[in-house]
């Protein structure tokens, strides 16, 4: 990542109305969240950018073997089509990009929630019927 990216995206998070941005290139992850969002109430949040605030600027290679999908939002987590069906996904399952990994249900709606990039499922975080709060995470991959 170039330091003229990284100073695009800071100009672009001062300009927005949003409280935090994530962006990822070649392994290497940047977060910037602006210092008034990890002192005050609620954020407004646009799902692409939807992460849990740890740093006020962060820029940290993400190792595939720490990887984990976080909640894009605020939400109840279902991890399996329907009740009495197997999980969508279970820990030391393979998944591909794009696969689904559960489904969070939010006002009414059912956003589907799939994999980044090919992994194995180390752990599941949560339990179905859970309340999941924007950033949480869901799954850990290896």
């Amino acid at each position: 990542m170039k330091q003229e990216q990284i100073k695009t995206l800071i100009d672009a998070l001062a300009a927005s109305d949003l409280a935090e941005l994530e962006y990822s290139e070649d392994g290497s992850r940047l977060r910037l969240v602006k210092q008034s969002a990890l002192t005050s109430g609620p954020a407004v949040r646009s799902p692409a950018v939807v992460r849990r605030a740890r740093a006020a600027v962060s820029a940290e290679p993400t190792p595939a073997a720490a990887a984990e999908c976080l909640a894009p939002l605020y939400g109840v987590v279902h991890l399996q089509p329907t009740p009495g069906e197997p999980p969508f996904v279970q820990p030391g399952q393979a998944v591909e990009a794009g696969q689904m990994l559960c489904v969070i249900e939010a006002m009414k709606m059912f956003n589907e929630i799939r994999a980044d990039a090919d992994a194995t499922v180390q752990a599941v975080l949560v339990r179905s019927g859970q309340e999941v709060d924007a950033g949480q995470p869901l799954f850990r991959f290896g």
